[in-house]
């Protein structure tokens, strides 16, 4: 009976933990990674007055940082994207942003 009932314990810890580990591709770690990536870079754009921070999507997948969305010129996109490089634990950053001149 006890060996039915640790069986029971490592099949039920099993079907908890093997989801997580096989969810989108990442492991717990590598996603935990990949949130506190995207928080830095975030951040970063957020305290940096030469860029929008908040026009411009960051997302992470395994350390490759892909920033989409709306700057105002060239030199916001390029300050973007070396602060994005700049970021502790960034791989690869991918520029998907769209350069849109205000219209005033």
């Amino acid at each position: 009976m006890k060996q039915l009932n640790c069986a029971k314990h490592w099949i039920l810890a099993l079907a908890l933990v093997l989801p997580l580990t096989a969810a989108c591709g990442k492991t717990v770690g590598e996603t935990i990674d990949d949130t506190t990536i995207t928080t830095r870079v975030k951040t970063a754009m957020l305290n940096d007055p030469a860029v929008g921070g908040l026009s411009i999507d960051v997302d992470t997948f395994k350390g490759v940082v892909t920033l989409s969305g709306r700057v105002k010129d060239q030199n916001e996109k390029s300050q973007a994207i070396a602060l994005a490089r700049r970021t502790s634990g960034v791989v690869e950053v991918k520029d998907a942003l769209q350069v849109v001149p205000s219209q005033e």
